[in-house]
């Protein structure tokens, strides 16, 4: 299978179980399924989802014979990650697998969205030159992500429909496209 997927790693409490009205109200995975409905409502929005890649597991499956193998197979037929990081995100032991195998093992460049902030300016300094606080704390709550986010491309965006738009179809945050490691973000006006 081609890389033409993008992986989405979101915080939901554990066990999960996607038909649970737990899974539904935990804010990180309502994001990701704001994208697949932007995908379904206009069949030209670039989000490919590589968790529909393989079938789905239950929360009582065996994290090392089932769930495990499950997310390192979506990962490998992926471009990139989108990782979404909010002040509800945490360190699960799902999306640290996901974003350890993702960064360390397969190289796989991070677009990451911030839920709770909608604009570019939002992210930044007031010299709009770095990323703010706001952003580099939230890094905290994903170690993993902090630690290894240095290795590969990594674009901080805000949750906007068409800066997420722009960001999927930017060519240098996928796999093996050359762009160097780094932080990344949308320059302002």
């Amino acid at each position: 299978m081609s890389k033409i997927y993008n992986y989405c790693a979101f915080y939901v409490s554990e066990p999960f179980n996607e038909s649970s009205l737990g899974a539904h109200a935990t804010e990180d995975f309502c994001y990701y399924n704001m994208l697949k409905a932007w995908k379904g409502l206009d069949s030209s929005f670039p989000f490919k989802n590589a968790h529909d890649t393989t079938y789905n597991v239950r929360d009582n499956s065996d994290w090392e014979s089932t769930l495990k193998p499950r997310l390192r197979e979506r990962l490998r037929n992926s471009k990139n990650i989108i990782l979404f990081l909010s002040k509800k995100t945490s360190n699960s032991q799902a999306l640290k697998e996901e974003i350890d195998y993702g960064i360390n093992i397969l190289g796989l460049p991070v677009i990451v969205i911030y839920p709770d902030l909608k604009t570019k300016e939002d992210l930044l300094t007031s010299d709009k030159s770095k990323l703010n606080s706001t952003v580099t704390s939230l890094w905290n709550r994903l170690p993993v992500f902090r630690d290894s986010k240095a290795k590969v491309p990594v674009l901080h965006i805000p949750l906007n429909k068409d800066v997420i738009r722009a960001s999927l179809n930017n060519s240098d945050f996928i796999v093996s496209s050359g762009k160097a490691p780094g932080d990344y973000f949308i320059k302002t006006n």
